[in-house]
């Protein structure tokens, strides 16, 4: 009866493992949330000289590279990808799961813009915003009509 239980326990922590592998979650110390909504996911991204992440994925997304770095990719079935990032640089990924290493002697920072889902369009076929975007934009239209 014991042995059951236990295996039970095992089996769920191990299925939550599996599932649970967002960045922010699995690596907080190289992945902040900076936003999310229902349609994205904006991460701040920081590696030190030489440090390493645990395997962790990302919805399909872009991201846009701050400090210039050259970093390893190794995916879950061990396939390796070097990748050299300039900043200003923008890259689309799609998604999957990884490691990433910084290969390099200097911190590598980047945005990942990871996209959850198709935005919903509005009665009159524009993407629904919320009140406070809704203010920003009718503000910006406001000046840009002067």
């Amino acid at each position: 009866m014991v042995s059951k239980w236990f295996l039970t326990i095992a089996a769920v922590c191990l299925a939550a493992s599996a599932w649970a592998q967002d960045p922010t979650k699995v690596e907080p110390k190289h992945y902040k949330l900076a936003f999310e909504n229902e349609y994205v996911q904006v991460v701040d991204v920081h590696y030190g000289p030489h440090e390493k992440s645990a395997l962790h994925d990302h919805p399909g997304g872009v991201v846009v590279v701050l400090t210039g770095g050259h970093l390893r990719f190794t995916d879950e079935k061990g396939k390796v990808t070097e990748v050299f990032s300039k900043p200003g640089e923008s890259r689309w990924f799609p998604p999957f799961k990884h490691k990433v290493e910084n290969l390099g002697d200097s911190t590598y920072n980047a945005v990942y813009i990871g996209i959850k889902t198709k935005t919903s369009a509005s009665k009159d076929g524009d993407p629904s915003m919320d009140a406070t975007t809704e203010k920003i934009v009718a503000q910006y239209l406001a000046g840009a009509k002067r």
